[in-house]
């Protein structure tokens, strides 16, 4: 637990672990007939962990931002590649340059990505976007979304009409079921019919969808799953999977500061730092640790959790997260370094921060240090 020449807070990832998740959730998927856009974004597509996708036989490595999509390509990574937020008309030629597949879900933007794609004398892959209640992206009126599959099979040569898929959880809280999934088989059907042959894929969804594939209750013709939670921390809220590993991520902080104080704050009360009125509970004299990261590292307190027994997170401020350590203040010193897990939420910052060093077991075994 004692501080060495790493600097901290870190991030240590398990690349065997982390490997074994996705060869797991493979597995099962391809029982179900089910192929894996792997989705990087979650870890901020860092070099190390999409290579543990790339070679893991996913069907696209799939990411929602552009520059993630960049340094891919820069890393030398050789992968189908597929861009996960519908995409700006700003950035259509990056988007064509950069990514074998898009998610479309407007007809302006599609045109634009046709004409790219002549420019740049390619043929882009497109998945049109159906929005099935979460109310984020996606075509809500049948007709609107035929016309557009009819459009691009019959007059934009420069793409090719993958499937059609739906986003699910994200925004609007809706769980994945049989219903909404026999509704998205059906327009899928719709569209089929329209354009005259079968599609390639019917996407049902991410992570939250998984669990429909491992209790068999996923329409047959769903036959793709874009994962990316799942597998980078084993768990989504609904699906705990027996078979993953919880700990593919290590959070690693230093103890800068350790001593009995009060526990409710002393003076008169205003808001913190971030402009919000906290709830202090007073239980007396305590000891209370600190540690050297903050909100700024990995977004909210809530979202981080103690591995040692006893250690309680009280809150964080930008640089700093305030530990209750009364029930083992004999075990917790300056210059002591604390565990903590992390889940999807801390994850996305912790990888996408200059403050967070990020180290690595297994796989290829290098070191990559952003600091």
């Amino acid at each position: 637990m004692t501080a060495n020449q790493n600097h901290y807070p870190l991030v240590e990832v398990d690349l065997d672990k982390m490997q074994e998740n996705l060869a797991a959730l493979i597995e099962r998927c391809h029982d179900s007939s089910v192929e894996v856009a792997g989705v990087v974004k979650g870890a901020t597509a860092l070099p190390e962990i999409v290579r543990v996708f790339a070679h893991s036989g996913v069907r696209f490595v799939a990411t929602s931002r552009i520059d993630q999509l960049r340094s891919i390509r820069n890393a030398g990574i050789d992968a189908p590649l597929m861009l996960i937020r519908v995409p700006m008309l700003s950035e259509v030629e990056e988007v064509v340059l950069l990514s074998d597949a898009s998610l479309q879900s407007d007809i302006t933007v599609i045109h634009a990505i046709n004409a790219e794609a002549k420019r740049q004398e390619k043929i882009h892959q497109v998945m049109l976007m159906i929005d099935l209640g979460d109310l984020r992206e996606g075509f809500w009126d049948a007709e609107e979304l035929v016309d557009a599959a009819v459009e691009i099979e019959r007059e934009l040569k420069n793409l090719r009409l993958i499937g059609v898929g739906v986003n699910l959880s994200c925004y609007g809280s809706i769980k994945p079921n049989k219903r909404n999934m026999q509704g998205l088989v059906s327009l899928a059907s719709d569209v089929e019919k329209a354009i005259g042959r079968p599609l390639e894929y019917i996407s049902g969804g991410a992570s939250t969808s998984m669990r429909m594939v491992l209790d068999g209750t996923m329409p047959y013709r769903v036959n793709l799953l874009r994962l990316g939670e799942i597998v980078l921390t084993g768990q989504i809220y609904g699906c705990y999977p027996e078979f993953t590993h919880k700990d593919v991520f290590t959070l690693k902080a230093e103890v800068v500061e350790c001593r009995d104080k009060p526990s409710f704050p002393v003076g008169e009360l205003t808001v913190d730092a971030f402009g919000k009125h906290t709830h202090y509970e007073d239980r007396g004299i305590r000891r209370r640790a600190l540690v050297a990261m903050g909100r700024v590292d990995y977004g909210n307190p809530i979202d981080i959790t103690p591995r040692m027994p006893g250690v309680e997170i009280l809150g964080a401020s930008s640089d700093h997260t305030i530990l209750d350590v009364e029930a083992v203040k004999d075990d917790i010193k300056v210059g002591d370094v604390l565990e903590f897990n992390v889940s999807y939420a801390s994850l996305v910052y912790l990888t996408n921060t200059q403050s967070v060093q990020i180290t690595y077991r297994g796989g290829a075994g290098k070191s990559f240090n952003k600091v």
